[in-house]
């Protein structure tokens, strides 16, 4: 196979960043990446993107109080 074009690597870059690939493919994806200043532009917004949701999600815990009397709001629901 030829080398990827810019398509389908950003075809593939979700895969690519959630590790969703094979190994050829990963490796392919790689390769482009290195290879192209643009489509290596794109993985770095995206992996930084990536980073900032799941930073966010992760920093706002409810306290153990409000966590204990959802569950037991929601055992009564049933």
């Amino acid at each position: 196979m030829a080398g990827m074009d810019c398509d389908k690597c950003l075809e593939r870059l979700y895969p690519y960043l959630d590790r969703e690939l094979d190994e050829r493919e990963l490796a392919e994806v790689k390769r482009h990446l290195d290879d192209c200043p643009p489509c290596e532009g794109s993985y770095v917004f995206e992996r930084r993107f990536l980073d900032l949701i799941r930073d966010s999600c992760t920093q706002d815990v409810a306290p153990s109080a409000l966590r204990e009397r959802i569950v037991l709001r929601l055992r009564d629901l049933r």
